[in-house]
């Protein structure tokens, strides 16, 4: 959800220790271990919103390399503050738009990408703006590595079952696809709720969620 405007949010963005500079994302394509400072597996989700589900992720996993992206300054400062009280060496964040995806990460450089409750955009003509989109997918296909997978969750059935149909356009497969993740007791071990995702199964609202892997 984009959040009214944050008088001065840009700027406390710049400064941050946290984000990577918009002017450095072009250099850091197949850099991203050198940057950490380290070797790791790399996740990354894109549209994190405020930050808490991959916050709490990077607490989990000490030696996964998280990268947080978020197009909002607005939100992204959230995300942010929530860092400064509680550092985490292996999160990092990114203020861009997901369609220079590719950009930033070199082929086969990451390993597992998150879409938690992405903006369903409901216009037709804006289809190809969905983050689990054919298009999407194919910038997916570049950046992850050959057994790279990408998890995606939502409570909208309309936008999950539209996802799932884009999948035969692409080169991924569903490995799991439930309409009621909080119901299996598989699925759920290890699950980390997003804001939204608390909010919306407290409400009754049914999570729907796929694992998809190349074919």
């Amino acid at each position: 959800m984009r959040l009214k405007n944050v008088p001065g949010c840009r700027e406390r963005i710049a400064e941050s220790k946290y984000v990577i500079p918009e002017e450095e994302l072009a250099s850091c394509a197949g850099r991203w271990h050198e940057i950490f400072g380290r070797e790791g597996e790399i996740h990354i989700e894109i549209g994190m919103g405020k930050g808490r589900f991959i916050h709490e992720l990077a607490s989990l996993n000490p030696d996964i390399l998280y990268i947080g992206i978020e197009k909002y300054s607005a939100v992204l400062l959230r995300a942010v503050q929530k860092m400064e009280e509680e550092p985490k060496g292996n999160l990092i964040f990114i203020r861009m738009d997901a369609e220079n995806i590719a950009d930033v990460f070199a082929p086969g450089e990451v390993d597992r990408i998150y879409l938690n409750f992405s903006d369903p955009w409901p216009k037709d003509r804006h289809a190809k703006r969905r983050l689990p989109s054919r298009e999407f997918l194919a910038r997916y296909d570049k950046i992850l590595k050959a057994d790279g997978r990408i998890e995606f969750k939502t409570d909208n059935r309309v936008l999950f079952d539209w996802a799932v149909e884009e999948l035969p356009g692409s080169v991924f497969g569903a490995d799991v696809i439930t309409y009621d993740l909080h119901s299996d007791e598989k699925l759920m071990e290890g699950n980390v709720m997003t804001e939204y995702e608390e909010k919306f199964s407290g409400m009754g609202n049914p999570i729907c969620k796929y694992i998809i892997t190349r074919k």
